[in-house]
């Protein structure tokens, strides 16, 4: 077991970083194609084909997923995702061409690390080409190179975010796992409600975002913050069961991430359905709402600190 999201079989996880213009894109594939859907809670979110993921939607295959930083900026990076399965001849079969089919998702990085570094068409391919069935790496790597946390006071109080991952094995051999992009507005919370990352104060301790909500409103930039997720599970689902399981997941965040879904943030959660395990959606949605919340809390202390912004690894109270 790897507890990680490459425990559900047949899914691929790949990343891409560039550790200079702080961003990257983390590529997630589907050895048979998947039954995917997608729930939207942020008011900012930045996504690429995720309409037919929609409950009602008629193509119930879905061949890879990918987030990525670099805000709008960074859906390019599908491109190469798309390319990298076209010449592998993985896609929708039309009949005069196969069709990959690749959602995504970004998050705002731009203001991290160099602007004009954002995750184009060959770093998704990268991602999309390294992607295998083992460990990967997690914290400031791929999609969350460039995330951070707890921005209500700026980006000069803000700690760093990452990129997290985790399963968990259930009777009669289901699989259910979750990985996270946490780049945030609001704080992250430890198992015991307290503040683990979140906006820095003058005197080095750890402020609570909504305490200075109110006065800090003024000042809040669009669209500067998105968690982004994925809940696989080799449960057999259909597509509107896939769909609750995402809407389910989202209550994952809203444990960990306080405040989260704000009009700044432009969280995104996928779920897919990548096996034929009989298994009733509650059981899948309620477990993979703990794994979104524990990969966001390991995301967060897997991180790596970057000029100006730390890490939980490196404050005092941090582990």
């Amino acid at each position: 077991m790897l507890d990680n999201l490459c425990d559900v079989p047949g899914v691929l996880v790949g990343h891409a970083t560039d550790p200079d213009g702080l961003t990257g894109c983390t590529a997630v594939l589907f050895e048979r194609a998947a039954i995917v859907s997608v729930d939207v809670r942020g008011s900012s979110p930045g996504t690429r084909e995720t309409d037919r993921l929609s409950p009602s939607g008629s193509v119930r295959e879905t061949h890879a997923l990918l987030l990525t930083g670099g805000s709008a900026f960074g859906l390019a990076a599908a491109d190469g995702v798309v390319r990298y399965l076209e010449e592998r001849g993985v896609g929708l079969d039309i009949g005069v061409a196969r069709i990959p089919l690749v959602s995504a998702a970004v998050l705002f990085d731009l203001v991290v690390g160099s602007p004009d570094a954002r995750p184009d068409a060959a770093m998704g391919y990268q991602a999309a080409e390294a992607a295998a069935s083992s460990n990967f790496e997690q914290g400031s790597v791929g999609a969350g190179m460039g995330a951070t946390v707890g921005k209500v006071l700026g980006m000069e109080g803000a700690m760093k975010g990452g990129v997290g991952s985790a399963s968990i094995h259930l009777e009669d051999g289901l699989v259910v796992a979750a990985i996270a992009a946490v780049n945030a507005f609001g704080d992250v919370q430890d198992e015991t409600g307290a503040t683990l990352a979140g906006p820095r104060l003058d005197d080095g301790t750890l402020g609570v975002t909504a305490e200075l909500l109110q006065e800090a409103a003024a000042r809040l930039r669009w669209g500067r913050n998105t968690t982004l997720g994925i809940v696989a599970t080799n449960a057999a689902l259909t597509k509107p069961e896939v769909h609750k399981v995402a809407q389910m997941a989202h209550d994952g965040l809203a444990r960990v991430i306080e405040p989260v879904h704000t009009t700044v943030d432009g969280d995104v959660v996928f779920a897919a359905s990548a096996g034929e395990v009989p298994a009733a959606v509650d059981v899948v949605g309620v477990w993979g709402a703990r794994m979104m919340r524990e990969s966001v809390l390991r995301a967060v202390r897997a991180a790596t600190g970057v000029t100006g912004i730390p890490a939980v690894s490196e404050l005092d109270h941090g582990g």
